[in-house]
């Protein structure tokens, strides 16, 4: 499947994209340190749309750069 990174290099190699990982690492309070690049991209849409096409089993969310305020996310 997709590369193995951590958060930080996520961050250098993707800024401001939408992130899904695929059996993401998480430390013990459940903050993400890494995982597998499922799928990356600017449109959050988009993202989620692939995303849901492959039907992971685990996975976690990112977004590498500074969300907006006006942002509405779906829950």
């Amino acid at each position: 499947m997709g590369k193995v990174m951590s958060v930080k290099e996520i961050e250098a190699e993707f800024p401001n994209q939408w992130v899904i990982l695929n059996n993401p690492e998480v430390s013990e309070s459940l903050e993400v340190l890494g995982g597998e690049i499922l799928c990356h991209g600017p449109d959050r849409d988009e993202v989620f749309r692939q995303a849901t096409e492959l039907r992971p089993r685990s996975t976690a969310i990112l977004y590498t750069g500074s969300i907006p305020d006006n942002l509405v996310l779906n829950t």
